[in-house]
């Protein structure tokens, strides 16, 4: 069984024993790099036996191992136990203690290798995430080299890259290639504690003084006190529906671990997801700071912040980049080198960053957050406006310009997401539908700050008047007048509608560009079995040829992409619909441990008992984790009032009898504190601070 353990963007996947090495994705991982491809322990030349082992923090695991039965050692003779602890390095203390009443000696011995292979290329030899036959091979095992009388180990990675692993060890051993062997005598009950600690660093990067040479413990203690003061910082929740607080406390403990530093080293921002994606992504990191506005606005500002560093700055066809587009991925080390070290190619996260500022700007009133990155917004609004539409026709879309590059560059980003209703493909340029919401949204929101903050009235104005327009000229070139009514997937590059019926319809409710009129057609397919399969609301109807209930995007079920469906059709008051999605959706994590996946299977509820996770969902994942903090917002009705420097809540007068009472205490707002309860099923919203 593989458990991983995190902190940030450098994480550890190994084994049920520790070991790293005995499954084909496991290893020591920073910066996009494989550092350490092996690390086996061994008793006698064999591998231990398992007691129990499990991740004791997101960043800390403990393995409690025995005795193999080898070279005279009777069984049960010897308890090991490993301690690890993933920060900015790696660190690893084994405690050996004799259970017998009569002295034992034995061979210890810790084998390692590391190959300083790219994360994408460790993903393809994993024949559950990519394609091994196919794959390239990975790179040989590292020359080795002991330094200080067998102390240190260094491998050297030999490409241009220039990597470099430390091993360091507590005590001295006898150096073997690449080993290190101990012969251990321990007296009656006697025990021995033996300290390993891996070092990544790069020829350009190498490792500081202070880390090198740490205690092990002293780096644990500091991650826990960072956990620590997150946790003090965020809203406290109490509530007598169990399944919404274990649901919520994973979630804040998964997004703890996948805070990672912005590029200036200073702001806390989320990562994707776990293993594969433990950088910057603009849809992610967007969608996730969005959800998790009950927090506070710290992991948001984290994300503007970067994101308008990362800003395109000039037309770039190999990296579809051009000036005034938020980047889709940051990549670094060899995988840097591998793929790209920026990539642009997305169509939604450049409207999404202005959702974002204006919604920050909404919680907090931050006049000189809202001023500074005034530029990267207008840069953002000219993107959209001169190099957003490929074909003309007025609506944003996509076409990569190089071939390296993502095919589907929406959210649904798998090559064979946009297809008809007869499950054929659509052809570039592809305009997505639920992009267009979000450019009518981002106008309609950057109009209020130019008027409120900017003071720009006529940039306000304008704005106002293109968002209606193109929410008329939407209406008129998306919908479709079949199936009871719905609009389609996208246009694909000769205006056709791309006439699959999809979940992308809900995010048309969340960002306003639905019509009154039009959104009971829209509930009512959202809601229909063919889109909802009782556990959420699917990504493509049953009914489309397309449909596949185990397809990435064709056919499962995502709790990121629910909760802004649960967002949307709370907007439009339609409140027995969104508890409903909101209830399944907390429900479901109960099937996997409280941690929502990426992504589960979208077979109907009322012929499987339980949901099926996706076999290669990312776990932890932002935007997943971010799903139940969203969906408690949307159960309490709450929204920031800018105009008054409230907290409001737009709940009904009476909820459902399943949520229970709830109290929510100290959720960030305006510079204050505010508590919110659920008592005799009505919402109360208080300032204390």
């Amino acid at each position: 069984m593989a458990l991983t353990i995190l902190e940030g963007s450098t994480f550890c996947i190994c084994d049920d024993l520790g070991d790293i090495g005995m499954g084909d994705n496991s290893g020591f991982f920073a910066r996009d790099t494989r550092f350490l491809s092996s690390l086996i322990l061994l008793v006698d030349g064999r591998r231990p036996l398992l007691l129990s082992s499990s991740k004791v923090d997101y960043f800390s695991a403990v393995f409690y191992l025995r005795n193999p039965i080898a070279n005279g050692l009777p069984p049960d003779a010897l308890l090991i136990r490993r301690d690890r602890f993933v920060g900015d390095a790696m660190q690893d203390r084994i405690v050996l203690e004799n259970a017998l009443r009569e002295p034992i000696a034995f061979e210890l011995e810790l084998a390692l290798g590391a190959d300083f292979a790219d994360i994408f290329l460790v993903k393809e030899h994993d024949f559950a995430l990519g394609r091994p036959r196919d794959a390239p091979p990975l790179p040989p095992p590292a020359a080795a080299r002991w330094r200080e009388e067998g102390r240190e180990l260094v491998f050297e990675d030999a490409s241009e890259f220039g990597a470099v692993t430390r091993v360091v060890f507590a005590e001295p051993g006898e150096a073997v290639r690449a080993s290190v062997r101990y012969r251990v005598e321990l007296e009656p009950r006697g025990r021995r504690e033996l300290g390993v600690d891996v070092y990544p660093s790069a020829r350009e990067r190498p490792m500081t003084a202070h880390l090198t040479g740490r205690r092990f413990g002293e780096e644990l203690a500091h991650v826990r006190e960072s956990l620590a003061a997150w946790q003090l910082r965020i809203p406290q929740l109490r509530a007598s529906w169990d399944p919404l607080v274990h649901a919520f406390g994973q979630s804040v403990a998964d997004l703890a671990s996948l805070r990672m530093r912005s590029t200036d080293g200073v702001a806390n921002l989320p990562a994707a997801g776990m293993p594969w994606f433990m950088t910057v992504f603009g849809r992610d990191t967007i969608i996730t700071s969005l959800q998790t506005l009950l927090f506070g606005p710290e992991l948001a500002r984290g994300a503007l912040t970067a994101l308008a560093e990362l800003q395109a700055s000039e037309d770039d066809p190999a990296i579809d980049a051009e000036p005034g587009k938020i980047v889709h991925e940051v990549r670094d080390g060899k995988t840097a080198a591998a793929w790209f070290r920026r990539y642009y190619g997305t169509v939604d996260a450049t409207p999404l960053y202005l959702i974002l500022l204006s919604e920050v700007w909404r919680w907090t009133d931050d006049r000189v957050l809202v001023r500074d990155l005034r530029e990267p917004a207008l840069r953002a609004l000219e993107w959209i406006d001169r190099h957003a539409d490929r074909n003309g026709d007025g609506f944003i879309d996509y076409e990569r310009r190089t071939e390296r590059g993502l095919e589907n560059q929406s959210w649904k980003d798998s090559f064979d997401s946009q297809r008809f209703a007869d499950g054929s493909f659509a052809r570039p340029p592809v305009a997505p539908c639920e992009a267009q919401g979000y450019v009518y949204d981002a106008k309609r929101r950057v109009a209020e700050l130019a008027r409120a903050v900017w003071r720009d009235r006529d940039l306000a104005d304008r704005l106002d008047g293109e968002a209606e327009e193109l929410r008329r000229r939407f209406d008129d070139a998306y919908w479709v007048d079949r199936r009871g009514g719905y609009y389609a997937l996208a246009l694909d590059g000769e205006g056709r509608r791309v006439d699959s019926l999809c979940s992308n319809i809900g995010h048309l409710l969340w960002s306003g560009i639905v019509p009154e009129e039009r959104v009971d057609a829209v509930v009512d397919r959202l809601m229909g079995e063919e889109l909802w399969s009782g556990w959420g609301v699917r990504t493509m109807s049953a009914a489309d040829a397309g449909y596949n209930p185990l397809a990435y995007h064709n056919g499962t079920v995502w709790p990121h992409d629910n909760s802004l469906i649960a967002w949307g059709l709370a907007r439009h008051g339609r409140w027995p619909e969104a508890q409903r999605v909101a209830r399944r959706m907390v429900e479901a994590a109960g099937h996997f441990g409280w941690q929502l996946p990426e992504v589960f299977a979208g077979l109907p509820r009322s012929e499987c008992p339980f949901p099926i996770v996706y076999p290669t969902s990312a776990r932890p994942q932002a935007w997943a984790s971010g799903a139940p903090v969203l969906l408690l917002r949307v159960l309490l009705g709450l929204e920031p009032n800018p105009a008054l420097h409230t907290l409001e809540s737009a709940a009904p007068p009476e909820l459902p009898s399943w949520i229970g009472d709830v109290r929510l205490k100290g959720v960030p707002a305006f510079d204050a504190s505010w508590d919110v309860a659920v008592s005799d099923r009505r919402v109360s919203v208080e300032r204390h601070g």
